[in-house]
């Protein structure tokens, strides 16, 4: 306890002058908070408005329904089967991508000869400026021939598994080509988030380990990979986010369907991103408003994701739980 709050004293308070520079930079710093606010709620607004169309058609039946049939006499629009592929092909993409990139990153800090450092790290960042266009025709005229036999392989031998099993021996176009397609695209950005945040993990601390008698796996494991948590959480949500909003790179390889089936290897995918970039353009009015809610679906479910994202890495900041 403080002597004069022994005495009965209490504490004074230390108030600090801003100067004009400072009170500058507090005010474009919280407009600019609240104008990216301001402006993420008007393109919910519009996306809102511009759906009500399909949204008043629909009703419930939009977010339970699989049916896609815009032409039919009774237009039917129906997203559930299309949010599934779209989680189902990100996860996939995250599966892969999170491992990787981690690695990645952990080799970049930590394992790499100094002079392969900056060539490597130039390297992951240029992948990550590689067009998605690049990616779908690589993974569609590649990839897919190559994988195919391998997706014969797991379905043979693996049809226990029900997310392997096929009705009908076709493996092109699935959703997990589009999936490891994905990973690629994500690997880079997820790995460059996750080596700056290893890169700060404090040089005393990784040192006192070491000479505390710990392996170099034994430092990475103790001291890097707790300190970096919350970037490799942070990291992975980025990479989520940008798994669920691709577009050309799916649109290329999967074949839409509106069914949803647990097997991934079988023919036949679909996504938001890639549903609306093939039909927007031949679109009649409802069609359009019913493409345009399935933006808004996917809006909202990108909002929950770094919602959820926002609260665990709050909870797993970097350098938490690091013990020598």
């Amino acid at each position: 306890m403080l002597p004069q709050q022994a005495g009965g004293d209490i504490p004074r308070s230390i108030r600090r002058s801003l100067t004009p520079s400072d009170r500058l930079y507090r005010r474009i710093a919280v407009g600019t908070g609240l104008l990216t606010l301001v402006i993420l709620g008007l393109i919910g607004l519009n996306l809102l408005l511009q759906s009500r169309g399909a949204l008043k058609s629909q009703g419930i039946r939009f977010l339970i329904s699989d049916a896609w049939s815009p032409q039919q006499a009774q237009p039917a629009f129906g997203i559930r089967a299309v949010l599934y592929w779209t989680v189902i092909i990100a996860f996939i993409a995250l599966a892969i991508a999170i491992p990787v990139s981690v690695a990645c990153a952990l080799y970049l800090t930590e394992l790499a000869p100094r002079r392969l450092q900056k060539p490597l790290r130039s390297l992951v960042d240029l992948l990550a400026a590689i067009p998605s266009l690049i990616y779908g025709m690589w993974g569609l005229l590649y990839l897919q021939p190559h994988i195919i036999p391998f997706c014969t392989w797991l379905a043979e031998k693996f049809d226990f598994i029900p997310f392997l099993r096929v009705s009908r021996p076709s493996f092109s176009s699935s959703a997990l080509i589009a999936g490891i397609v994905v990973s690629l695209m994500v690997i880079p950005i997820c790995t460059s988030v996750i080596r700056e945040v290893l890169a700060q993990t404090p040089q005393g601390e990784k040192e006192a380990a070491l000479a505390m008698g710990a392996t170099r796996w034994e430092m990475i494991r103790n001291v890097v990979l707790p300190f970096g948590r919350g970037g490799i959480i942070g990291g992975s949500m980025l990479g989520l986010g940008r798994a669920l909003g691709e577009t050309i790179a799916v649109a290329l390889i999967i074949s839409p369907i509106f069914v949803i089936r647990p097997s991934v290897v079988e023919t036949g995918a679909n996504s938001v991103a890639s549903l609306i970039a093939l039909r927007f353009g031949e679109a009649d009015a409802l069609q359009r408003s019913g493409l345009v809610a399935a933006g808004l679906a996917l809006f909202g479910l990108t909002l929950v994701v770094n919602t959820i994202a926002a609260f665990v890495v709050a909870r797993s900041r970097s350098g938490a739980g690091v013990e020598i």
